[in-house]
């Protein structure tokens, strides 16, 4: 057994302490949907850049670099960009309805807008594409632990799942927003130190691979790369269930705005990391087998062993820190939207409370099971970006601007937009309709039906 590997069990011993203890006092519903609303701008900042670095914008932003080359910026650049957006709009918005009706989740919004019938079905929705995600974290954790220790990717996945899910269902937001400063240092501290060390193994800006596509930053291969990204991920960074329930978290509308902006600022400038590692490893490593392997083989074998081991405990963290994200809207979207929605209209905040302890668990072990199927982390995490913007963009953000609008064009935006993006998936094998991508695609047919019918009602 290698000292890294010895010393990450310790790091993930040491997160599932620290959620276990900040958990225990954990006995109301609101404290671990919302942490009580009591989050500092601070500590909204950090658990929602915890949640933003993960799987996609470090191994999968890599691997695309490694692929394209300084193009892939545009993984983060698109994240910060609809982070941004967040802050400045839809999240303040939100927040304030949140505390004027007692809204836990975005659930609780859609219905009190649109009606249980739209709750319910974005909810189950979201809860089938939010298991993609969590798939794509735990293949990240995999990455590491397989370059580590030479795991299996089984075996990475329920060590990455048994960990996330351990911590998080003991305090829900509460403990993860503390965890989560834990991790983001962490994470900060290995990708900093890491990056100028790989670049130098690599031989420096001159040895990376410089022909004309690679050096282009608004190439783009297909939906999932360069510019692209901004129409395939953005719009989820805005009306992502999670993200706005960490910002229900937060103890004012302005800690919203400053603690998402500031995070938003951060994943510009972080977007660098990933294109300057993914590029020194095709440099050093030109023939890898998959390039999803190609972040933590730098970390693991370019560098000097105690940076390469805390680059490593940085991926790590990356990926637990947006897994759990990710159970917090497994658990929402179970408990509160679908069993105490559906199920059990009456149940007390107690019952809620353990269901959804019970839906963060079992959507772990769904989680690892989903991951088996896939082979490519942009894959997975395409199909759920997809699915989570044809479903919500059009009904949150007109329910923010639109106070009039009704359950009928709430109703038909949704069918409207998955049924879109199904159909252009479908038919054109996910690479679009020209420049436009099948959630893109989604979007605009959602907006459309949802203006027509809004005017035709009215």
């Amino acid at each position: 057994m290698s000292t890294t590997f010895v010393l990450l069990l310790a790091y993930a011993a040491l997160q599932v302490a620290l959620g276990l203890w900040i958990g225990r006092r954990v006995r109301r519903s609101e404290d671990f949907f919302v942490a009580g609303r009591a989050l500092p701008a601070g500590l909204i900042f950090a658990t929602f850049l915890a949640a933003n670095i993960g799987a996609g914008s470090t191994v999968g932003a890599a691997s695309l670099a490694y692929r394209e080359g300084i193009s892939a910026w545009w993984w983060n650049g698109s994240a910060g960009l609809g982070c941004l957006v967040l802050a400045f709009s839809v999240g303040p918005r939100l927040w304030r309805e949140s505390v004027e009706h007692g809204d836990l989740t975005v659930g609780d919004f859609l219905e009190r807008r649109y009606g249980r019938m739209l709750r319910g079905l974005t909810a189950s929705l979201v809860w089938f594409g939010t298991l993609h995600i969590l798939a794509a974290q735990l293949l990240g954790i995999a990455s590491v632990l397989t370059a580590v220790a030479g795991l299996s990717p089984v075996a990475g996945c329920l060590v990455g799942a048994g960990i996330a899910a351990t911590y998080f269902a003991a305090g829900g937001l509460v403990s993860t927003a503390w965890v989560n400063v834990l991790q983001l240092a962490v994470k900060l501290c290995g990708f900093l130190i890491v990056t100028p060390l790989a670049l130098a193994a690599a031989g420096g800006w001159h040895a990376l691979p410089s022909d004309g596509s690679r050096l282009d930053l608004f190439a783009s291969t297909g939906p999932l790369s360069g510019w692209r990204l901004l129409f395939a991920l953005g719009p989820a960074f805005i009306v992502s269930p999670g993200l706005i329930q960490k910002a229900y978290g937060a103890r004012s509308a302005r800690a919203v705005t400053v603690g998402v902006a500031a995070n938003g600022a951060a994943l510009l400038a972080f977007g660098t990391i990933p294109v300057i590692l993914g590029s020194s490893a095709r440099a050093l490593f030109p023939s890898l087998a998959s390039p999803d392997v190609s972040l933590a083989t730098v970390a693991a074998t370019a560098v000097p062993p105690a940076a390469g081991a805390l680059a490593l405990a940085a991926i790590f963290s990356a990926e637990l820190s947006a897994a759990d994200a990710v159970l917090l809207m497994l658990a929402t979207s179970a408990s509160r939207d679908l069993y105490r929605g559906f199920v059990n209209p009456a149940a007390r905040p107690e019952q809620v409370l353990r269901v959804a302890r019970v839906a963060a668990v079992a959507g772990a072990a769904l989680g690892v099971a989903l991951a088996l199927v896939y082979q490519s982390i942009a894959s997975v995490l395409g199909l759920f970006y997809a699915l989570l913007t044809a479903t919500l963009f059009v009904p949150v953000v007109g329910g923010v601007y639109i106070s009039a609008a009704g359950k009928v064009e709430g109703l038909a935006a949704v069918v409207v937009g998955v049924a879109t993006l199904a159909i252009v998936q479908l038919t054109t094998g996910g690479a679009g309709i020209g420049f436009v991508p099948p959630a893109l695609a989604g979007v605009l047919s959602s907006a459309g039906v949802f203006v027509i019918v809004r005017w035709w009602v009215r």
